[in-house]
């Protein structure tokens, strides 16, 4: 028993050492700057609570934060509904299940700023050219607002999680013991009851798990918003990842990007923290 502690902590060290390095420490740093006039590299004067009534008096970050909001909800929604559809369809027994999961789990493998530029092309120039070929005025001019570049984040962002989400989805399926299946068919229970009584009330714990890295994920995206729309046009596609970053690297204000990453981060924290509180009520109502 000695031993097997031993050899625990031995594995755990690393892992602690890394996350303080790499996470706890420069997040406490970085909570204790913002409160000063930090410049990225000195740090001469207190300012106490100036930085933060200042964001919030901000009309770009609130504005950001109202955008990245309204992302992720739809993108929560539609994430989770098409990964647990994908789950149902290569769960059956057809001959192509593992070429469509592969099929449908590969976007996933390629980066979010490559995905941002393939998509910006489709949208500029594919979309453009069958508007433009068959008339359709609502495919011609895409990112050039504030609603089509809205629209193309979601789109882009479903296509390359969906997979991902699938996964958890087909982990939890796959789980489902066939015997309640054949019971509920014998029973006379009909695919949409069958789902209704057994497979969703047993799949509820991938619920939990999926809305949560969909929730995190919508928040915290950033190469997708930064290749495909930049932001534009005039910044009203601008998620609240970027605001940051631009705040600190193009206005040279770290200090006050850092205040904006803590509020940032406490609104991720509650809001996915409540999500799991609610999650976990109802998989035991269920």
């Amino acid at each position: 028993m000695h031993n097997r502690n031993i050899w625990f902590w031995l594995f755990l060290t690393p892992v602690i050492l890394g996350l303080g390095l790499v996470v706890v420490i420069p997040f406490i740093y970085g909570f204790i700057f913002s409160f000063t006039d930090w410049n990225g590299l000195t740090a001469t004067k207190f300012l106490g609570f100036e930085h933060y009534i200042n964001l919030f008096q901000e009309d770009e970050f609130m504005s950001s934060i109202w955008f990245t909001v309204k992302f992720a909800v739809v993108t929560v929604i539609l994430l989770n509904i098409m990964g647990l559809g994908l789950a149902l369809l290569v769960t059956r027994n057809i001959k192509t299940n593992n070429l469509l999961r592969t099929v449908f789990f590969m976007p996933n493998l390629i980066g979010g700023l490559i995905l941002g530029f393939i998509w910006q092309f489709i949208f500029v120039s594919v979309f453009d050219d069958i508007g433009t070929m068959f008339g359709i005025e609502n495919l011609q001019g895409w990112l050039s607002t504030t609603s089509t570049g809205f629209w193309g984040l979601v789109i882009l962002t479903a296509w390359q999680m969906a997979g991902y989400i699938m996964i958890i989805y087909i982990a939890y399926l796959e789980n489902i013991p066939k015997d309640l299946i054949e019971a509920a068919k014998i029973d006379g229970a009909n695919g949409l009851q069958r789902f209704k009584s057994i497979t969703f009330p047993l799949v509820a714990p991938a619920f939990t798990v999926s809305m949560f890295l969909t929730l995190s994920m919508a928040f915290k995206i950033y190469d997708q918003n930064l290749s495909l729309t930049n932001g534009g046009p005039f910044n009203s596609t601008q998620m609240v990842a970027m605001e940051i970053v631009r705040t600190a690297f193009s206005d040279n204000q770290m200090a006050y990007a850092q205040a904006k990453a803590v509020i940032f981060f406490l609104i991720v924290a509650v809001i996915a923290l409540t999500q799991v509180y609610y999650n976990k009520k109802r998989e035991v109502e269920m």
